[in-house]
Formats: C-alpha cells, structure tokens, sequence
C-alpha cells in the first residue's frame, strides 16, 4: 500500500497534497498522460472549473480501464494558464478526487497548452502494490 508521508522538519502541504508518497517495492506504475476538459464525445467543457472536472474524470477513466482507483494515485502534475483558474481547479479537485485521496501535486502556470481554449492539462501517475 502507498504511504503518503509529510516530514515533520518540513512546512505543512499548502493544499490538498502529500510532500511524499512511497511506493512499496513491487508496484505496478501507471503513468498517465496529461488530460484536458474534453468529453468522451470530443467536447471540450467551458471554464476552468469544468475543464478540471472533466479532466479529473479522464483520469479516472484511465485509471478504472487499468484496474486502479483513485485511492492508488501518487502524483498530479497541473498545468494551468492563468492564476485566476487555481481556485477552479482546487474546487473541481475536491469534487471529483475528495479529500480522501491526497498524492503529491506539483502546479504550475504556464503561457499556453495544446490548444488556446484548453486552460488547464492534469497528468497523474498511479501505483498498485
């Protein structure tokens, strides 16, 4: 089982994060590519907050299709365009992951992704001992 740790000689997370996860020898990874607000049927949802709810969704999509669940991610990395979108993602965050579930998380803002309407990316990785 992964051990989500935070060094008492560190500062507490300043969100909804671990500073560490360690993975037991053995696990099966899973590494996930970034995923963005697009739909099953190819749309991509409107606004930061249901962009990050959608891609939260693909991740999960990805990890039910790959036996795991939410309870075995370890890592997001976040890509948003605009500062003014942190507050949607950590909303969309706690609605679709929960508070339960609290991986290492590394976000950053950026100029631009794929495409100009894509505001925010999320990439995850995943281990199951």
């Amino acid at each position: 089982m992964n051990q989500f740790v935070n060094p008492k000689a560190s500062h507490k997370p300043l969100g909804a994060y671990s500073h560490s996860v360690k993975v037991p020898p053995g696990a099966e990874w899973l590494v996930i590519a970034g995923q963005v607000g697009i739909d099953a049927k190819g749309k991509l949802q409107d606004g930061a907050r249901k962009q990050a709810e959608q891609a939260f969704r693909n991740v999960l999509a990805c990890l039910k299709e790959n036996g795991m669940t939410k309870k075995h991610l370890v890592k997001f990395t976040v890509f948003v365009t605009d500062p003014r979108h942190v507050d949607g993602y950590r909303a969309a965050r706690k609605k679709v992951i929960g508070d339960a579930t609290l991986p290492a998380s590394t976000l950053l803002i950026v100029d631009g992704l794929a495409a100009p309407e894509i505001v925010i990316e999320i990439e995850a990785m995943a281990a199951k001992a």
